[in-house]
């Protein structure tokens, strides 16, 4: 749906150019959404730190120990072991996910501060040129190294 304003100009939705995410974010995602076994991982990851995890782990041990086995402990104690060998391993992969993350973010807003340095500092010069140009030829007598009464030595 677009429009166009009295002065002719369009009203149409402009495309979002501008994403909530860091651009590091957004690199480091793509780079993860190529790889199968990163998708699985961030899928898994993202589903065993819900609640929806910790209410079918409820009911699925609750049926294990009371309909499953008369003796559930000693089958119970390795299913849970073993997953939970599976899930710190997964919460590693979330925490280098993490990290990844920040150090994309890191380096790529050391270059973003870099650039904006040179750039004032190349602005800074440019007004220090432009205001010694300013000076000279709105005070009569003023030349760089010129004496402020001016004499020239």
């Amino acid at each position: 749906m677009s429009s166009t304003s009295p002065s002719g100009v369009s009203t149409a939705p402009a495309v979002a150019q501008h994403t909530d995410k860091h651009p590091a974010y957004a690199r480091v995602a793509a780079q993860r959404a190529t790889k199968a076994q990163l998708r699985v991982a961030d899928a898994i990851t993202k589903f065993a730190g819900s609640m929806g995890f910790v209410y079918i782990h409820v009911v699925a041990f609750a049926i294990w120990m009371v309909v499953v086995e008369s003796s559930p402990w000693p089958t119970l104690t390795l299913v849970v072991s073993l997953e939970a060998i599976f899930l710190s391993t997964f919460v590693m992969i979330g925490q280098n996910r993490q990290a990844a993350y920040q150090q994309a973010k890191a380096d790529h807003d050391f270059v973003e501060q870099e650039l904006e340095l040179k750039t004032n500092t190349e602005i800074t010069r440019a007004i220090h040129t432009l205001t010694t140009e300013l000076h000279r030829r709105l005070v009569p007598g003023t030349e760089p190294g010129a004496d402020p009464g001016g004499r020239t030595s």
